[in-house]
């Protein structure tokens, strides 16, 4: 999920503090061959001189349980049990079903992915999500998002998908070797990364677009060489995320978190399913600055929300807060002009 962004702030990379701290931080992650990741961090106060430390390999073992314990009926939360081909990848989804034992209710695997929203199955109930929810779900939209409506962000000083996932590398290294959920990952771009990078034992590409998943589906059949093991696409409300609590290592929200109708709602879903330890990692857009001190934009910004959906973010405190206030801790921020990049952890 995503939204346009004007351009209208200095390209000069902002330190962010952490917490009530003054000292500010960089992080630079190096590209890691599979379980390894090359990690530098540089930490001086926003009047020095910054050097650079010499990277240390860093080794990741991590035990796994089986993938498919993670998933959960999105209405009781208890696990479901997965009938169909024992091996779990993007080509079983269409040959398997899951029960929830609980609520007595099936879910099935379409074409493309598994449908794991609390409504599915219904034929005469029907529900709608905001303006910046369903837009996304359109063919046209969902066509054109991979196809020049991503790249469009870099106005927004986002680095694109590559870069991004060099940056988050240092924040994901405690989790590396456990499962990621990619939360409404659009056409899939940074699921794709995570199954490619062989640094996660399970990827869930997440949406609520039946057509981003399509799309994503697509571009895994173009390539030949894809690691379709351990990887599946999945429908659900990122409000109610079909997972046993505390069972999920890593959840990335990419340019998506603005867009979520209620972000709190959304946030602590997110802290419900992920373990102790687990790590949150997101980016969005921040209109600080001169914006934030203009009087009538905060009560504009809710009728905007009312109205679409999506929400505009004034301050990074705001992020902060919002995390906190959800359960998550360790909240740390990278900024670039509007963009954010943003992780904080399950307490464990």
């Amino acid at each position: 999920m995503a939204t346009f962004i004007v351009n209208s702030f200095s390209p000069a990379i902002i330190p962010s503090r952490i917490g009530c701290s003054r000292r500010c931080f960089f992080k630079i992650s190096m590209t890691p061959t599979f379980g390894r990741v090359f990690a530098a961090k540089v930490r001086a106060s926003s009047t020095a001189t910054f050097t650079e430390a010499k990277p240390d390999p860093v080794l990741v073992e991590k035990e796994v349980g089986t993938s498919k314990d993670i998933l959960a009926c999105p209405i009781c939360y208890n696990p479901l049990t997965w009938n169909g081909d024992p091996t779990l990848s993007v080509d079983s989804v269409a040959r398997s079903s899951l029960q929830c034992n609980t609520c007595k209710k099936a879910y099935s695997g379409k074409e493309t992915h598994l449908e794991l929203t609390a409504a599915s199955g219904a034929t005469e109930y029907s529900e709608s999500m905001p303006l910046s929810t369903e837009l996304f779900r359109t063919p046209l939209v969902s066509f054109l998002y991979e196809r020049g409506w991503r790249q469009s962000f870099s106005t927004g000083f986002f680095p694109g998908p590559e870069k991004e996932f060099e940056m988050m590398k240092d924040y994901l290294e405690p989790v590396l070797g456990g499962n990621i959920v990619d939360a409404s990952c659009g056409s899939g771009m940074f699921s794709r990364i995570f199954a490619k990078s062989g640094l996660f034992s399970f990827v869930v590409a997440l949406d609520f677009s039946e057509n981003m998943l399509r799309e994503c589906y697509g571009f895994i059949k173009q390539e030949e060489s894809f690691p379709k093991e351990n990887l599946i696409l999945v429908r659900a409300d990122i409000a109610r995320l079909p997972f046993v609590s505390s069972s999920v290592d890593a959840v990335h929200a990419g340019a998506a978190l603005h867009c979520w109708p209620s972000p709190s709602a959304a946030v602590a879903e997110i802290s419900r399913v992920l373990r102790p330890g687990g790590v949150f990692v997101a980016t969005t857009y921040i209109l600080d600055g001169p914006f934030a001190l203009i009087p009538f934009l905060r009560p504009l910004r809710q009728n905007i929300s009312r109205a679409s959906g999506s929400r505009i973010f004034l301050a990074e405190r705001e992020l902060e807060d919002l995390c906190r206030t959800c359960g998550l801790v360790d909240y740390t921020c990278m900024r670039s002009g509007p963009f954010v990049m943003i992780s904080a952890t399950k307490p464990s």
